[in-house]
């Protein structure tokens, strides 16, 4: 390891992240965990000795490898590296770096590049779930230059459009909604916990004398707010079928209000106890999903789309979510549209034992 480990360090959707091969790291997570740790600066508030950047959405790390299984191209893991405590966790997919795990699949010879696009499977090995992703590949080389424009991100990039199937019920046992109800009550609340591909619970911003609009900082300073969602969130993990989360990072939190640019809903999510800049991907895709559901605090507020995109408003914008639906009125499929950019290639160097 002193002569360092190759890392591609990308941004993905909204997030940033390192990148690795399985076979660049040793096996085991129990070797693989301390070497994160080091690598990212944490346990530090300021994450300085290591390459994070002293927030949850720039702690992150997808490990390839060739797939193990026959609808794949690639399987992707992702850990999420909390930056103030020594733990690293894959009790959660990420949607946002999966956006980046197609190029560097592309980038480090994993998946064969096709000359303008190529499409790439990929095994959500945290979920079980398969995902595709399309990049864009003119000569056969990953191109990060396009006009696809991404809330919470400047500029504009390759779009990487990802479609999802079989999302419902992703770590919580198949089911969409775990308890079987659109609406549970805990601690005075009601609240929909729903998993389309990311536990979550939904709650009207209302309920907490907020009306859903305020500022992530002036939310991450309300410590009597965190509190009280978090004794919502002790309680929801076990009727989720998540057992005890308090060392977790699922379910996440989410506070919905009445969109108010023109969007279906207005969100500010927590990841669990930070809260988000934007809103993760499955997050998205399950706030959709609530949207939908009868009676819910979701569905009270929203202004549902005369389409299948559905604009879930979080704060520094809104992203789209496709929705597919049966003749039932069942979710069968979900789409969202994100960017990346190869930001560099080389090597890390973890801070020593």
């Amino acid at each position: 390891m002193s002569d360092g480990i190759p890392c591609l360090w990308m941004r993905g959707g909204t997030s940033k992240g390192a990148y690795f091969l399985a076979s660049d790291l040793p096996t085991g997570r129990e070797a693989i965990d301390p070497l994160l740790l080091r690598i990212m600066g944490s346990p530090d508030p300021t994450q300085i000795d290591g390459i994070g950047g002293a927030d949850p959405l720039t702690s992150k790390v997808a490990i390839l490898s060739p797939p193990t299984r026959d609808d794949a191209d690639v399987d992707y893991l992702f850990l999420q590296v909390y930056v103030d405590q020594a733990l690293v966790s894959d009790a959660q997919a990420c949607g946002n770096i999966l956006a980046g795990v197609g190029p560097a699949a592309i980038e480090r010879g994993l998946v064969a590049a096709q000359d303008g696009e190529t499409p790439v499977r990929i095994h959500m090995v945290n979920t079980g779930e398969v995902a595709l992703a399309r990049i864009s590949t003119p000569g056969g080389k990953v191109s990060y230059e396009g006009d696809a424009r991404i809330d919470g991100v400047p500029g504009t990039h390759a779009a990487i459009p990802l479609t999802f199937s079989g999302l419902a019920g992703s770590m919580t046992g198949g089911a969409m909604l775990p308890t079987g109800n659109p609406v549970d009550t805990i601690e005075g609340v009601d609240c929909t916990l729903i998993d389309m591909g990311m536990p979550i619970v939904v709650m009207a911003a209302a309920d907490f004398r907020l009306t859903g609009q305020e500022d992530r900082d002036t939310l991450d300073a309300d410590t009597a707010l965190k509190a009280r969602i978090e004794a919502i969130r002790l309680k929801a993990g076990p009727m989720m079928g998540l057992g005890d989360v308090t060392d977790t990072s699922v379910p996440k939190m989410t506070l919905v209000s009445a969109p108010s640019n023109g969007g279906t809903i207005s969100t500010r999510s927590f990841i669990p106890h930070r809260c988000h800049a934007s809103i993760g991907v499955f997050a998205a895709v399950s706030v959709a999903a609530a949207c939908v559901q009868p009676d819910g605090p979701a569905a009270r507020l929203a202004a549902l789309p005369g389409s299948d995109t559905f604009r879930i408003e979080h704060p520094s914008g809104a992203a789209e979510v496709v929705i597919e639906r049966d003749g039932t009125g069942a979710i069968t499929a979900a789409g969202t549209l994100r960017t990346a950019r190869k930001l560099f290639d080389g090597k890390v160097f973890p801070r020593p034992n």
